[in-house]
Parts: structure tokens; sequence; C-alpha cells
């Protein structure tokens, strides 16, 4: 529980860096609490937030009321709505939202994929999608990338990423290119445990960051983490926690100037690490700017307000950690200035149907 010492406003320190999970298609009173106390800069929607089932004009109402009721308890007039919508088995939301295939079919119309996939994130007042994957789908027997990646070769992969991204942004849609370094070459998921891939610092440039570099140098707004271990350039931290990851590759010499996100904190191959003292604290040292925690197996707060109570704590003790906090809050107001908040409502049928024919297009 948090401490009695730390009073809410000091919370919303951690707050200006979360993007948090809500628990269902209306907001419990664990949610409007944590949203009150913790004032997230953004929300992570997942399938649970949607009505499924329901008629279209129904569960869109009802996600309108959920994303005001968010705002109104954050506090927020603007922030980070975000969904996971990638195409293929990457897709939350119900009928007739446009399930477009996943990445690896859809090559040279992949900017036109992105932007028709854009329109219909904004009509559901999502301003962030993460995606794209710029992961290369280097090991066949990857268990959560595979098919999600553009493709094998990383010039292809870059191309077809770049123009993903690009098509979001034409239609004022937040991309996020995940997961860097590269998480295609792994054998094991990162939900479950942490992946170890010990290639060579000369195979992660020549393979694994073509993509991120691609990205990079065109601006992507967002970069998300990989909850992966690369021994032979950090034998200890995965790199979400990577300093030498983050900080020094991608900072410094890919010259990444934009808002660095890790995955979801709560993934089992790093989650123990947060749930020690001052664990919160790594994934922000190494260099990332926002965290997501998606409360996907812990719905209740508890975590998420002890998270906020140590980041604060460490925020008044740690001069460097706060010089550090500082910059990554400047970054991260800067996107939200250049950021709006999309109406919720419904799509004409005749672009839905446009839409349906270009992903059975696409498809075949």
């Amino acid at each position: 529980m948090v401490s009695k010492l730390v009073q809410g406003s000091e919370l919303v320190d951690f707050g200006h860096h979360l993007i948090l999970g809500i628990s269902g298609p209306t907001l419990s009173e664990d949610d409007k609490r944590v949203l009150e106390l913790v004032r997230p800069v953004g929300v992570l929607l997942l399938a649970r937030n949607f009505r499924h089932g329901h008629p279209y004009e129904s569960w869109l109402e009802s996600l309108k009321l959920l994303i005001a009721d968010i705002k109104k308890y954050a506090g927020r007039a603007v922030m980070f709505i975000s969904l996971d919508h990638e195409g293929g088995w990457v897709v939350r939301t119900p009928n007739p939202i446009t399930r477009f295939p996943y990445a690896a079919v859809l090559r040279e119309r992949a900017e036109e994929v992105a932007h028709a996939t854009a329109i219909e994130l904004l009509s559901l007042g999502v301003n962030v999608s993460w995606a794209p994957v710029a992961d290369v789908h280097s090991n066949p027997h990857n268990p959560i990338i595979g098919v999600r990646a553009f493709s094998s070769d990383p010039q292809e992969a870059a191309e077809y990423a770049g123009a993903y991204a690009r098509g979001l942004a034409r239609a004022g849609v937040i991309g996020c290119a995940k997961h860097f370094p590269g998480h295609g070459d792994t054998s094991t998921d990162s939900h479950l445990e942490l992946p170890v891939l010990p290639i060579s610092r000369e195979t992660l440039l020549q393979r694994e960051l073509v993509p991120f570099q691609l990205l990079c140098r065109e601006k992507i707004p967002m970069v998300m983490t990989a909850h992966v271990l690369f021994p032979a350039i950090d034998p200890v931290e995965p790199a979400t926690f990577s300093r030498t990851l983050i900080a020094e590759l991608l900072r410094g010499e890919l010259k990444y100037e934009g808002v660095i996100v890790s995955d979801d904190l709560e993934m089992k191959a790093i989650s123990r690490r947060i749930e020690e003292e001052d664990g919160i604290a790594e994934p922000f040292n190494a260099g990332c700017d926002m965290a997501i925690v998606a409360r996907y197996l812990q719905p209740k707060i508890d975590h998420v307000l002890a998270m906020a109570q140590t980041f604060s704590r460490t925020l008044r003790e740690n001069p460097i950690f706060a010089e550090n906090i500082a910059i990554s809050q400047k970054r991260i107001d800067t996107l939200l200035k250049e950021t709006t908040m999309p109406t919720v409502a419904p799509l004409s049928k005749e672009v839905l149907e446009q839409h349906s024919r270009l992903a059975i297009e696409v498809a075949l």
C-alpha cells in the first residue's frame, strides 16, 4: 500500500511517464482511484475495453464514454490513447473495424494499409498505434514475432516498416517502432520468460538494427524497447534496462531524439525485477522516457501505486535521476503538444467497405 507520507501530487511524477492499462469497458473504482492519484499521460486499450458482441454504434458509444471518463479522472485534456493494432492476430477491436492481414504480406501496400488503419484508429479516439513492428523475421522458429515482422530481409523490413510508419503519420496517428534492438531472432516469448539472443554486435548492426536505423532517421515519434538479453553487447541487463543499448546505442549512435517507451513492465521476462526495491527506476536509468503497465495479469492497483511511490522517492533523492527525468519530460511534452484528441465517431459504410476490399486484395 502507498505510504501516507507520500501525497497524491507526488505520485503524479510517475504518471507523467506512464501508459496505463484500464480494467474493462467502464472504469472500476480502482481505475478511478489510480487515474486520480497518478494521472497517467496515456492509457493502453486492450480487448477487454471493448464491448464485443454488441452492435457497432453501441460498443462505439461505450468506448466514447470510457475515454471521456479516463480524461476526466486523469485530469488531462490531451493524452496518449494507444492500441496494439498491427493486423493479423494482433487486433483487439470488434467488428466492423477492419482486420487487415499481418505485416509480412503487406509489402508495397504497407503505407496504404497503414493509412486506412489510422483512419479507423482515429474514429476510435486512438492517437497512438504500437506499430510498426521493426523486427526482422530472422528466426523461423520465433514463437512471438514471425509474420508480425515485414520481412526476413533487413532491407525489406526497413523499407516496409518505414512505409507503414509514413502511412500512420500521414493520417495523424503516432507510430512506434518495436521491439528495439530486435526481437526477431529469439526462440522464446518475452511475455513468458526472458529471451537470450547470443548474436554478435556485428550481426546486430547488419541485421536487427537496419529497420530501426531507417525509422530513427525518419524521426518516428516513439521507439519501444525489447525485454531481451543480448549478452554480447550487455551481458547483464536486458535491453529495457540496458544503458549500453538504450542510452549509448539508440540515443548515441543512432541519434534518436524521440520518445522511448518500455514494453509492458508486467511481462514475465522482467516483472520480478520491477517488483524489487527501486526496480521501477531501472528502465528510466537506462534511458526510457515512458513505461507501459498494462495491468493485464494484475488488474489491482497496489503495485502501480507502489511503483509511483518508489519513482517519486528516487526523484527526490537522486539528482542524476531527476535530471534525466526532466529531459524525458521535455520530450514527452513536446510530443503531447503535437498530439490531438480525435473524436470517437462511426465510420461510414462506404469507408468500411473500401477498407474491407483493401484487406482482401492485400491478403490474396
